[in-house]
């Protein structure tokens, strides 16, 4: 069964009211993580008006605020003061090294999913503007999310790519560099290069002198919409960028990477993959909304869409696979004998 497919008990009036006030303990979370409640408890047990005055909040406001998060089970309380419980001081107090820094990224869509219904109504969100535009907080909890995210699965997924004669790789829009550091890792002798937009590349850079790995990993910097890629690279490597762009972004972008590669390279495409009747994967027909609600033209995209473009661009040999993480994967070859389309 669908992990978002309701029983009938859930479609009674009492299960759809529980439907729909279910943002509340959200918000409840991602208010308290947004104030650095949890952090101010990280040195033990303090009473709301202390915590208040560490976090320069209302005294009143502080007190409902930590009663509701010990009602969810976030806080314990001890007579008139509170704690965090174990696993949230593992995973919600900043600095921790367990800390769960990608809730930063999930309140900012918490703001963008209020919107849904004018989304649905124009078919898009209003526009955004670049990255590069959105503020540098915004631009670092967005990038940490989208590296704690895919920290756990980046060695898997550079395995599952034959990195066989593959010595330079091409990561557009590459964020962190957190799969340009596991294709450098899987095989000696791969080295990377980050395409980035100019406020992200110094972000890759901290990341990737963090690791250890500036001797194998560069950066360029640019915008894949406008911007031509350098050339010269066995592999293109494209991972949660197709769903933020329309058709005809992503046809045009797959023929610069199509371009950017030498004769038998490949361009591999890591995304929420949909089936032809966009029913499944279930998580990925949410993650379209997602992007009604944050993007102007973004989307899920098919298998069938995907191996358009590749064709479009001159690719062949194209395969489809799905991962272990709940995205799929797409590659396309240049054939060695066959430029790519001009």
């Amino acid at each position: 069964m669908s992990p978002h497919r309701t029983n009938d008990d859930a479609l009674t009036p009492d299960g759809l009211r529980q439907m729909a006030s279910a943002f509340q303990p959200s918000r409840v979370l991602l208010t308290a993580y947004e104030l650095g409640l949890f952090t101010a408890l990280g040195n033990g047990p303090r009473t709301p008006a202390e915590v208040a005055d560490a976090l320069g909040a209302d005294a009143r406001g502080t007190d409902r605020l930590m009663r509701a998060l010990a009602s969810l089970g976030l806080l314990h309380r001890h007579g008139d003061r509170f704690a965090n419980p174990p696993a949230v001081d593992t995973h919600l107090v900043e600095g921790r090294p367990g800390y769960f820094s990608g809730l930063g990224h999930t309140a900012h869509l918490w703001h963008s999913w209020t919107h849904l219904t004018e989304a649905v109504r124009r078919g898009g969100a209003p526009a955004a503007g670049p990255i590069d535009d959105r503020g540098g907080e915004w631009l670092a909890a967005f990038i940490e999310a989208m590296h704690a995210r895919a920290a756990a699965t980046a060695p898997d997924l550079a395995r599952l790519i034959d990195l066989d004669g593959v010595g330079r790789v091409l990561d557009v829009g590459g964020g962190s560099g957190v799969y340009s550091m596991a294709f450098a890792r899987t095989r000696d002798g791969v080295s990377a290069t980050v395409f980035d937009l100019p406020n992200v590349v110094p972000l890759t850079r901290q990341y990737v002198a963090r690791e250890g790995l500036g001797d194998r990993i560069d950066t360029a910097v640019g915008d894949y919409t406008t911007d031509p890629l350098p050339g010269g690279y066995d592999l293109v490597f494209l991972s949660a960028i197709i769903h933020s762009n329309s058709p005809g972004q992503n046809a045009a972008l797959i023929g610069k990477c199509a371009a950017a590669l030498n004769p038998g390279g490949r361009v591999a495409v890591v995304d929420f993959i949909m089936d032809d009747d966009r029913a499944a994967p279930a998580h990925g027909t949410l993650f379209a909304l997602n992007m009604l609600v944050a993007t102007e033209a973004g989307d899920t995209y098919t298998q069938r869409e995907v191996g358009a473009w590749m064709t479009s661009a001159g690719l062949d040999d194209i395969v489809h696979r799905d991962t272990p993480f709940g995205t799929g994967l797409v590659i396309g070859r240049r054939s060695a004998d066959r430029p790519p389309p001009a």
